[in-house]
């Protein structure tokens, strides 16, 4: 075979499409600490308080710019970023070093790299997010003590797609999705900030290239980035260029074909109706929900509301953001999963012990349960809001029938103090339990005696299931959402709930894989909650899929032994469909 000079790099598909374009390397300014003479404690702090008010002023525009863009969830990572600006232990432990001798800058770093340092050492997907959150805040403070320029993404002036090492929160909220077709990195994960925000705004990325990727790929090399296979080849041929373009064509078509139809039930190809919703964080994203199709919400997250505050929301505030989107949804039926934080991802005003691994520790409901002043302001909030709309309520990380028979007791009080002060509110509110461990699964049955559905959150259930840490990048060609294990456990909960007369839903990212819809409606799966992008597309398979054959699709892949196995047999019924 002829060498046509073509490299071809494999990482990990962040987020799917396909984009063809120059290579635009990515890469950090020089932020070397000059030496220079130290001042007095008040000049260098002085100093200190000038850049951080450059900071903020940046932070507060990249927020405006990302809430237009992606909406509220997307856009709170900039409140975060101000809220570490004013961290008064920061600046503290920067106000010694600068007495013991630091300037400003080697004092910034320092405290900079010890506060990171201690979360990252936490070994949890979220705490290192943190981390990379305050190195971001580090950084830009550095660079602006240094009187260097923003040279961001902002600096793209033409299509390109964008090589780097790594991307911080600032880095991706700052590209220009007219120019940016798309990026791939050295390092990152399916999780990380960047990816996340690549999915929500429909940007192609691959992620984890190895260093490879500074090593193979030149700025303005011609690349083809495959975000369906986690697939970069530089120096196409034009051959391959060809092949990719004609899928580029036929993709974007199709997408047109699933957008015209999005706004139609799905429905499979022999006529039993399937519920296709969304996952949504805030109002902007119900409305991107409902423009896609969405026939409800699988999932209301409520923590943006207690992560972004110095302290509880009140019920007022909550009330507010709650009616705001039920009103979007209207009719349309809403579960409103219950506060679902932990020492993973913990608020400012709530002490969290030091946990070793916090997805195991003081987390969701048992927060609610221990914090029952926090847990019944939330439930009156929804109740009231719910009033005239079609809202469930949901409780996250249930293990067992005491948790559920507690929460469901703390929501009839909410009422009776509701009714009491003659305050109108949803007086039947369907009440459910998300599926997330083992534990969850197996007491199906029994947890149906205080639960009136159930959605499964695959995310948790993967990772608690197969003892994998799915943010620890050494072990994450283990985390297999396709295991065998997992795919099992899902059946057992499907089969047990409706044999107990109740729902059963999914929210986790498993609900919007293409290879896992037909194996999940062969399951019985009752509602497909997904990332509202996601809809049209899975719409549109659904509607290609009989009841029946998807029966045989399930009870094929209950008989196979491995993920590969599984992965392989479904990409060719697609590739048959």
């Amino acid at each position: 075979m002829k060498d046509t000079g073509e490299i071809q790099l494999q990482g990990i598909a962040a987020s799917r499409g396909i984009s063809i374009g120059p290579a635009y390397c990515f890469s950090v300014p020089d932020l070397t600490i000059p030496h220079r003479q130290l001042e007095s404690t008040s000049q260098e702090m002085s100093r200190f308080t000038n850049a951080i008010d450059s900071a903020r002023a940046e932070l507060q525009e990249l927020h405006a710019d990302l809430l237009k863009r992606a909406g509220e969830k997307e856009a709170a990572i900039f409140e975060a970023h101000q809220m570490i600006l004013d961290d008064p232990t920061l600046r503290k432990k920067m106000e010694q070093q600068v007495e013991q001798g630091q300037i400003i800058e080697q004092a910034l770093m320092s405290a900079i790299e010890d506060f990171a340092n201690m979360l990252a050492a936490m070994k949890d997907e979220l705490f290192a997010a943190r981390a990379a959150d305050v190195r971001d805040v580090g950084r830009r403070i550095l660079r602006i003590l240094l009187g260097l320029p923003d040279q961001s993404l902002k600096m793209v002036h033409s299509p390109s797609i964008i090589m780097a090492q790594d991307l911080t929160p600032s880095d991706t909220a700052s590209m220009d999705p007219k120019l940016s077709l798309g990026f791939c990195t050295a390092a990152g994960g399916l999780t990380s900030h960047s990816a996340i925000l690549a999915r929500t705004l429909g940007i192609p990325a691959i992620v984890a290239l190895g260093e490879e990727l500074s090593q193979k790929v030149s700025p303005g090399d011609m690349v083809i980035l495959d975000g369906m296979e986690g697939i970069l080849i530089v120096h196409p041929c034009e051959e391959t260029l060809q092949k990719y373009r004609n899928i580029q064509e036929k993709q974007a078509a199709r997408d047109r074909e699933f957008r015209s139809n999005a706004m139609q039930p799905a429905r499979t190809a022999d006529g039993k109706m399937i519920e296709v919703a969304a996952n949504i964080g805030s109002a902007e994203s119900a409305r991107m929900a409902v423009a896609n199709g969405a026939e409800g919400v699988g999932l209301l997250r409520t923590e943006f509301l207690y992560l972004e505050e110095k302290e509880p929301p009140t019920e007022e505030k909550q009330f507010g953001i709650y009616k705001e989107i039920f009103e979007i949804m209207g009719q349309r039926p809403v579960i409103v999963r219950t506060l679902d934080i932990g020492g993973d991802k913990p608020p400012s005003y709530l002490r969290f012990p030091q946990e070793m691994n916090p997805f195991l520790g003081w987390r969701a409901i048992r927060i609610s349960l221990d914090r029952p002043e926090l847990f019944k302001t939330q439930l009156r909030a929804i109740l009231r809001a719910a009033f005239g709309y079609q809202v469930r309520i949901m409780f996250p990380m249930i293990d067992g029938l005491d948790e559920l028979r507690r929460a469901r007791q703390m929501v009839e009080e909410a009422k009776n103090e509701l009714k009491v002060e003659a305050v109108p509110y949803a007086e039947d509110i369907p009440v459910g339990i998300m599926v997330e461990t083992p534990a969850a699964a197996v007491l199906v049955d029994v947890l149906s005696e205080a639960a009136d559905f159930f959605s499964l959150g695959t995310n948790d259930l993967t990772q608690y299931t197969l003892a994998v840490d799915r943010g620890n990048a050494t072990i994450a060609s283990l985390y297999q959402p396709l295991h065998p294990a997992v795919l099992r456990l899902i059946k057992q909960t499907i089969d047990l709930a409706h044999q107990k007369g109740k729902w059963v839903g999914m929210c986790g990212e498993l609900a919007g894989m293409s290879t896992a819809i037909p194996i999940l409606l062969g399951l019985g799966l009752d509602e497909f909650s997904m990332n509202p992008r996601a809809i049209p597309e899975s719409k549109n398979l659904i509607n290609h899929l009989t009841v029946e054959q998807s029966h045989h699709i399930a009870e094929k892949v209950l008989s196979l032994g491995t993920s590969a196995e599984i992965e392989a047999y479904i990409r060719q019924v697609l590739a048959d469909l």
